[in-house]
């Protein structure tokens, strides 16, 4: 049995138990919710590994209990992977723009979800390298995954902060979209290179003094992102 716990959120009775049943078989502790006050309850009392999250649910919704997620200080760094009917374009920028790391639309491949969860999961307890990274008043804590400014801690998401570790590994180098994609999220990601635009201005507006002109993360026209702080 894996140490991980899976908080599944979905009022479709048999999408929940198809779900179960596969994370299950596959060694992991499942919970489940079928509305957005359950799933609030669960993720502050259960403390899950991941969510997967539905997002038509009664009640509150999925991107309000994502926006809850993130705003609660105990549990706002979860990782939480969407899953939804709806697949226009402004749905999945919404959902990651308020916090979320993944988002997968229905009808969906079993064997795809597992691996989106695995990766995941990976990511997130991965030992980081114990070390820190300081520029200006910022300091980054890459073993306890913390971001401060001027000694307060910055509420960053587990892409956020993924993507400003890359950027930092590799400063003063020209990053493009396409290997943000790859090395971040970890799956081809074909063609939604705003998936990566998102997360670095939101990483702007909580790290620079003016996200308009921003003087640490710069933008390679066409091509993808900088890092400029030296050493």
């Amino acid at each position: 049995m894996s140490d991980y716990k899976i908080l599944i959120v979905d009022d479709e009775e048999h999408i929940q138990e198809l779900i179960k049943f596969n994370l299950e078989n596959n060694g992991y502790r499942v919970i489940c919710a079928s509305n957005g006050m359950e799933a609030l309850k669960l993720a502050k009392s259960e403390k899950p590994d991941l969510v997967l999250l539905d997002l038509m649910l009664p009640g509150i919704d999925g991107y309000d209990v994502c926006k809850e997620i993130r705003r609660e200080n105990s549990i706002s760094n979860m990782p939480i992977i969407m899953i939804t009917a709806k697949s226009e374009e402004l749905d999945k920028i919404l959902g990651l723009e308020l916090g979320a790391d993944d988002y997968m639309t229905k009808p969906f491949s079993v064997r795809e979800l597992l691996a989106r969860v695995k990766a995941l999961l990976r990511r997130t307890s991965t030992q980081a390298i114990d070390m820190s990274y300081k520029f200006d008043n910022i300091t980054v804590d890459f073993e306890k995954h913390e971001v401060t400014k001027e000694g307060k801690k910055i509420d960053l998401t587990l892409k956020e902060f993924e993507v400003l570790e890359l950027l930092i590994k590799n400063k003063g180098r020209v990053i493009t979209r396409e290997f943000l994609l790859d090395k971040v999220w970890g799956y081809e990601y074909i063609g939604e290179t705003r998936t990566v635009d998102v997360h670095i201005r939101h990483l702007r507006q909580k790290i620079e003094v003016d996200d308009k002109c921003p003087k640490y993360i710069e933008t390679i026209r066409g091509v993808g992102y900088r890092f400029n702080v030296g050493d």
